[in-house]
């Protein structure tokens, strides 16, 4: 089967997380995803990509996809499959999902935007989008760009890094408000797990003293529909009803204590 370039470079990402750098950054990333996900409630939710990620793990949402290009490897999905051919066309009905994760999908998308305005479709009013990334402005960022001229990448050498300020504005042009973020994985861009060890240091350093300059970040926002005013869980059994995809088996301003803003 032959991918769309939006998903065929993001495979990459896999056998890069299970590097050590990969492992580390996927340590940080599964603890702000676990913690994040568990207070976010309603009755359905998906994950578009990077099955490594467990990114709904915590949730106790009733019903859970991973949205995948590929069926994913046995132990690397712990919810309901969903295949599509491209992530910007999503096989969800318009405002049926309550929660959206997106773990460095835009990166690796030729139209990210797209994307992102395919994921406002699918949430409800007041839905929840969850975004991790890679953070140019960071030392990652850095040996990225140095291993793009020498041709010793450091990251999958098709990852697109996108900005913060960028990604905010993607999102406030959608109507989506930022509601808190964090920065995280302060060490060097190192590749040998005892290096990575010896700067664990510069995590609590990093979110004290550096904040912005953290190699991965991770966002979330709420979908904002002009002039509705939510009381109660309303329109909860019309979402269970919408939400059906065919399954192939079965505050960043608001500064938190992490930097971001």
């Amino acid at each position: 089967m032959g991918y769309p370039s939006s998903e065929k470079s993001i495979i990459a990402l896999g056998p890069w997380l299970q590097t050590p750098t990969g492992s580390y950054m996927l340590e940080w990333e599964q603890a702000r995803l676990d913690a994040m996900t568990a207070d976010i409630f309603g009755f359905n939710a998906m994950q578009i990509g990077v099955p490594q990620i467990k990114a709904l793990q915590a949730n106790r949402m009733r019903h859970k996809w991973l949205t995948d290009s590929r069926l994913p490897e046995a132990g690397e999905v712990q919810s309901g499959v969903v295949i599509t051919h491209d992530f910007a066309e999503l096989p969800f009905a318009t405002q049926s999902l309550d929660l959206v994760v997106l773990p460095h999908v835009l990166e690796f998308a030729a139209e990210p935007h797209q994307i992102l305005r395919e994921v406002e479709r699918v949430l409800i009013p007041e839905g929840q989008v969850i975004i991790c990334g890679f953070n140019p402005a960071s030392l990652w960022g850095i040996r990225q760009t140095a291993g793009r001229m020498s041709g010793v990448h450091f990251l999958p050498q098709n990852a697109e890094f996108i900005s913060l300020l960028r990604l905010k504005d993607w999102l406030k042009l959608l109507n989506m408000e930022v509601n808190r973020g964090h920065f995280g994985c302060y060490a060097p861009p190192y590749t040998s797990s005892k290096w990575l060890h010896r700067f664990n240091f510069m995590e609590k350093a990093g979110n004290r003293w550096w904040p912005y300059f953290g190699a991965v970040y991770i966002v979330q926002a709420i979908k904002r529909v002009k002039g509705m005013h939510l009381i109660g869980p309303a329109f909860s059994k019309q979402v269970i009803k919408a939400a059906r995809g065919v399954p192939a088996t079965n505050k960043i301003h608001k500064t938190d204590q992490n930097g971001a803003e």
